[in-house]
């Protein structure tokens, strides 16, 4: 299933830490579909606060889920209860249950699966913000973070969440932002030549909706900043990671294959 689960199993272990140190190259190639998960009874996301859906933007098809964090929590996952990390979605849904309406990769990791930038979990700070420079994506200044507080989200560049300090419960930083108070990214083409299937994270001006998009096919930089900013409304949005992007959606029936992933980001009933 070219698209949907069927093109996320061949990508390399740690395509994230890839594309955190090495702008990537053309899309990778599809690999066979994903088994079926053990997930029977998925929530009402008609009554739970999380609706996906796909939308097409310029020609290209997404997967979108769209969280009311007054209706439900958005919350990061790196470690599970033996202290190992989840690696996976399937491992991640088979813990949650139900519980759990959606779930995708959550920024750019190491070899080892840990997060390479600012990591906040459950409001403990498990890794610090990695100002550094460097090539690659995650380098591609300026970087942001994505947060949660309570039931609010945003999506500042590091340097403002540095300074705003907000009292986080759930932050993960990646980069580069895709827009920034309206504005693509000065960094990032109107099409550029590095074509990837994509995902990524916006907050839309009321701070309560966090929308969550990954691509069917590969995109562009300056396509899937587009879609944020002109068709889901995000004034700030940051890229995840390309590659490896990966998406659990029962009500889409998607349950995607990947390679081993670090941290997650998944909206739970409350």
């Amino acid at each position: 299933m070219v698209g949907r689960a069927g093109r996320i199993g061949a990508w390399l272990l740690g395509a994230s830490w890839f594309g955190a140190t090495c702008l990537g190259a053309g899309p990778a190639p599809a690999a066979p579909a994903a088994p079926a998960l053990a997930t029977a009874s998925a929530p009402n996301v008609a009554s739970s606060g999380v609706s996906c859906r796909s939308q097409s933007h310029e020609g290209q098809a997404y997967a979108v889920c769209t969280v009311d964090l007054r209706r439900a929590r958005v919350k990061l996952f790196w470690r599970g209860p033996d202290g190992l990390p989840y690696g996976s979605l399937s491992r991640l849904a088979g813990q949650q249950g139900a519980n759990l309406a959606f779930a995708m990769n959550a920024g750019m990791y190491d070899t080892g699966l840990a997060p390479v930038g600012l990591y906040v979990e459950d409001g403990r700070e498990l890794k610090s913000a990695n100002t550094a420079n460097g090539p690659g994506n995650f380098h591609l200044k300026p970087n942001g973070v994505f947060y949660v507080a309570g039931d609010r989200a945003g999506v500042l560049e590091t340097g403002r969440y540095l300074k705003a300090h907000p009292r986080a419960e759930f932050a993960t930083q990646s980069g580069p932002m895709l827009v920034i108070n309206n504005r693509i990214h000065p960094k990032i083409s109107e099409d550029g030549p590095s074509q990837k299937i994509r995902n990524g994270v916006g907050v839309r001006p009321d701070g309560h909706s966090a929308v969550f998009a990954i691509s069917e096919a590969p995109v562009s930089f300056g396509a899937f900043a587009r879609l944020f900013r002109d068709a889901l409304g995000c004034p700030n949005a940051l890229f995840l990671d390309g590659s490896v992007s990966s998406l659990y959606a029962p009500s889409l029936g998607r349950q995607d294959l990947s390679r081993p992933l670090g941290p997650l980001v998944g909206a739970v009933t409350k």
